[in-house]
């Protein structure tokens, strides 16, 4: 299990956001990998389908009470799920454990706000949908708005905080940060689907 990645879904969750991540990590550029260097798993509150902003209805694979202790990274897909406390709250234990742990986080869109919410960003750079939001969502918590730096991405030690529309360079980062490919690997992945096929490799 050290090799699987987690993504964490609440209700209403970004579908979009972890589509470049999931799809880098099991495919290469002439298909499925024959042998990925990990295993893309879904982690929710329980293991009942959790649903899309869009519509889409997944499974998970595990639920917060039967996930692993150990995995390669913990990855927060942002959405509106995050909004509900109640909820959303309890993937702050698991956060902390994992980042206790060395273990590689990421976070993008609501998701950074919930990390500036419970203090995970007091001692990291960052970035977030907005200082503004991160100092409305963080309040007394969130005490590093200084770290906080303007960009689609940033990686700093094993946190990895995207805005909602930053999920290209998220995913790079992460990437990058897995050691999945070799950096100009990764640096390729980025560009053709950044700039797309017609411009970067001049098709007419």
């Amino acid at each position: 299990m050290d090799n699987e990645i987690l993504y964490v879904l609440l209700d209403n969750y970004a579908e979009h956001e972890p589509a470049f991540l999931a799809s880098a990590i099991n495919c290469e550029e002439r298909g499925l990998r024959p042998e990925p260097k990990y295993i893309n798993k879904v982690v929710a509150p329980t293991t009942d389908a959790v649903r899309s902003c869009g519509g889409f209805h997944t499974l998970p694979d595990y639920s917060f009470g039967t996930m692993p202790e150990t995995y390669a990274a913990l990855v927060l897909i942002g959405g509106y799920g995050w909004l509900d406390h109640a909820v959303a709250d309890k993937v702050a234990p698991i956060v902390k454990a994992a980042l206790d742990k060395g273990i590689i986080v990421g976070a993008i869109c609501n998701a950074a706000s919930f990390m500036a919410q419970h203090g995970f960003l007091n001692n990291v750079k960052h970035t977030g949908n907005g200082i503004d939001q991160l100092i409305q969502w963080g309040g007394d918590n969130y005490t590093n708005a200084s770290g906080y730096i303007n960009k689609q991405a940033v990686a700093d030690k094993n946190i990895v905080t995207a805005n909602g529309s930053g999920y290209l360079e998220f995913a790079r980062e992460l990437l990058l940060l897995l050691k999945n490919d070799t950096p100009e690997s990764v640096e390729m992945f980025y560009k053709f689907n950044k700039v797309g096929l017609v411009d970067l490799f001049g098709l007419k």
